[in-house]
């Protein structure tokens, strides 16, 4: 079984890239983040006519979140249960015997805004839920954008970047309590090659000099851990023509 994750920064703009991805390497689930559409105009026929099934949670011009695959899902849940937020960042569904929630976690813009203590509360939250869906699926993955460098390997200038968003103490402490909750990072599983990110701003020609942050995850429960194959980013899509600035991440079991 392959398993992907991919902030695609827009469907609609890099749908012909995502076919093309997917004809390419088969994977049996591609969990997208930042399909940045609504319902509505989501392209689930172009998608079918790939061969695969969808599900999806969006909103117009931010976030959005949706769930390709070659099987069917169910318990499909669409928000973290009891927490409130209008915001569509988290899909779960049921897919061949695993629980995959593919997770677009805020951002949090800069350390000293509002919009970072919202960051931090979405995670206690996110962590809480966790627990549960856990003690209920055995077989379990978490992947998304995390927004998270979770420590000093995953970003190219560590002192540059330090407590800055993205890399600071707390945001890095709550990734840990994500992992402490009984899940692994799946890229840390196998030996890896230095300076393997998969995010590089569009600025500064920071792809070009490699520039990059790992904040794109695979989290995996015990069980999947034990049979996970591999762990590869995916750095070849990030040359398209008009990328996203994420570059897909896979696991194989």
């Amino acid at each position: 079984m392959k398993l992907v994750t991919w902030n695609v920064n827009s469907l609609k703009v890099r749908l012909p890239q995502v076919l093309d991805w997917l004809a390419a390497h088969q994977p049996d689930v591609l969990c997208l983040q930042e399909t940045k559409l609504e319902d509505v105009n989501f392209p689930a026929a172009a998608i079918s006519a790939a061969g695969y099934q969808t599900v999806f949670s969006g909103q117009k011009t931010y976030n959005g979140v949706a769930i390709l695959s070659k099987t069917s899902a169910s318990e499909i849940i669409t928000a973290i249960p009891g927490y409130a937020d209008v915001q569509k960042r988290v899909l779960a569904a049921t897919i061949a015997g695993v629980r995959v929630i593919n997770l677009y976690i805020p951002n949090g813009q800069s350390v000293d805004s509002d919009k970072y203590q919202y960051k931090l509360g979405w995670l206690e939250a996110l962590t809480a839920w966790l627990t549960d869906e856990l003690a209920c699926h055995p077989r379990l993955a978490v992947l998304g954008d995390f927004n998270i460098a979770p420590d000093d390997r995953d970003v190219h200038d560590p002192k540059a970047w330090e407590g800055q968003v993205l890399f600071s103490l707390p945001e890095r402490e709550a990734f840990q309590r994500l992992v402490d909750s009984g899940l692994t990072d799946s890229f840390r599983l196998f030996e890896q090659p230095e300076k393997i990110y998969s995010w590089w701003d569009y600025r500064m020609n920071a792809f070009r000099r490699n520039m990059g942050l790992r904040i794109d995850h695979i989290l995996l429960s015990g069980e999947l851990a034990r049979t996970c194959k591999s762990c590869i980013i995916d750095k070849e899509a990030r040359k398209a023509e008009r990328p996203s600035d994420h570059a897909p991440v896979m696991v194989e079991f």
